[in-house]
């Protein structure tokens, strides 16, 4: 369950196009955020994705991965022309497949790699879906099977892509734009896959050329659990209501959101939040997944500047700077989902689930130095790229990863005994045993 969001100009402050997601995966399915060189290939050279291994282009750019560490492909990244795509699993009365294919991952992956804009990573997931389809397992320690959706951005402007099996359906994103784990595009689209209006016009779904996609494809029981269309609503009123002076800090806000309720309630906790919320916390139930990786990206013609968590739970993490052409900062080795205090996610987690115990208070006593952090870090990013050399980038980016890592080392020294005293039997025994999984 993730969410995904886009703010193009007028409703942007910096005239840039804004782009942010929210990856949510289980919670012990760590993600690192690794960066890979532009490439060229053989002819005749085959790739293997996650599952299936397809027809390799001469030519890869440059990529910036937010990736599960088990599969090829990733849930969001960028590139070296300024592309950022994010995907969503959708839920559709019409079964997903479940036969080994592409991944939405892997083709997020893939059009990051092959496409220089927005437009062209639309047309490059559509070619790749047709020919190859979606499907096999998408989930760590649970089958999870969904059809995906995408945001696709560049600098110039943004596209949402919905699929169904090897079915699609486009829309251009205009202002503000949010997706969920939701079908969003009603018969308001620009484009669609004439296979959909065939099989539309077969379910009678459609009596003339339009009908409405997302009501006829919304699996609605699935909705039910995922909360798609709910938190794909607040992310959208949240963007709405800041219209105009949309920033990266802005972005970022959305992507902290726990929604109505927290606002509400100083004392608010995750066990007591019956539906998934923007910035998602596991619990016990159905709600086993988590936000573990977060990123927003400014758009910029010739720079584009991307801020990534690198760790879970974004409200108790911080955002921190990566630049094109400009190594990334150490993050140790890359995690995977037994605990590891060299790997960057997993001293953040151990961290993150001690903060449980008292989520709101810990956030409240930490609030004011993350965000003032990452205000200096903007500033710090804005002046180097103005006026610095690569050289200078590279310090001031491995700069502040360093400082954003010794404030979360003194976050963690200041949390006392487990306190969790509070939280009900059912919420500390899921987690108990996603620790015990972990070797926490």
């Amino acid at each position: 369950m993730c969410d995904t969001i886009v703010a193009l100009p007028p409703a942007t402050a910096t005239g840039s196009v804004l782009f942010g997601k929210n990856s949510d995966r289980e919670r012990n399915e760590a993600q690192a955020v690794e960066a890979l060189p532009r490439a060229r290939h053989a002819p005749d050279e085959r790739l293997r994705c996650t599952y299936i291994s397809i027809p390799q282009v001469r030519e890869t750019h440059a990529v910036l991965l937010c990736r599960p560490f088990w599969m090829w492909g990733a849930e969001m990244g960028a590139n070296e022309h300024g592309v950022a795509i994010g995907n969503e699993a959708v839920h559709a009365r019409i079964p997903p497949q479940q036969e080994p294919a592409l991944l939405g991952m892997d083709l997020l992956r893939l059009a990051l790699e092959r496409a220089a804009t927005a437009s062209k990573a639309v047309e490059t997931i559509i070619e790749l879906l047709e020919q190859h389809g979606q499907g096999g397992n998408c989930g760590h320690l649970t089958q999870r099977h969904y059809h995906n959706s995408f945001l696709v951005a560049d600098p110039k402007e943004a596209f949402v892509l919905e699929t169904v099996g090897r079915m699609w359906v486009v829309q251009r994103a205009r202002d503000v734009r949010a997706i969920s784990n939701a079908y969003t595009i009603g018969s308001d689209y620009d484009r669609i896959s004439p296979a959909l209006l065939d099989y539309a016009w077969l379910e009678g779904w459609r009596t003339g050329l339009r009908f409405d996609v997302a009501e006829a494809l919304t699996n609605l029981q699935q909705d039910a659990i995922g909360n798609g269309r709910a938190r794909c609503a607040r992310s959208t009123g949240l963007l709405q209501a800041a219209q105009g002076r949309l920033d990266a800090a802005a972005m970022m806000a959305v992507l902290r959101d726990h929604g109505a309720a927290a606002a509400e309630n100083p004392d608010w906790h995750p066990q007591d939040a019956p539906l998934r919320t923007v910035c998602m916390h596991a619990a016990d139930g159905e709600r086993t997944g988590q936000t573990v990786n977060a990123m927003v990206s400014e758009l910029r013609n010739g720079q584009a500047v991307h801020w990534v968590t690198g760790t879970a739970a974004p409200c108790v993490s911080v955002f921190k700077p990566v630049l094109q052409g400009v190594p990334l900062p150490a993050q140790g080795p890359r995690p995977k989902d037994s605990f590891d205090p060299a790997t960057l996610w997993w001293r953040h987690e151990r961290m993150h689930r001690r903060m449980l115990a008292d989520l709101s208070g810990h956030l409240a006593a930490l609030r004011d130095e993350r965000d003032a952090l990452e205000t200096e870090f903007r500033a710090r990013i804005d002046t180097v790229l103005a006026d610095g050399t690569p050289a200078d980038r590279a310090r001031e980016v491995a700069a502040c990863w360093a400082e954003a890592d010794a404030a979360e080392q003194r976050w963690a020294t200041k949390l006392g005994e487990d306190g969790g005293d509070a939280l009900r039997p059912e919420y500390r025994a899921a987690w108990t045993e996603m620790n015990r999984l972990a070797g926490i």
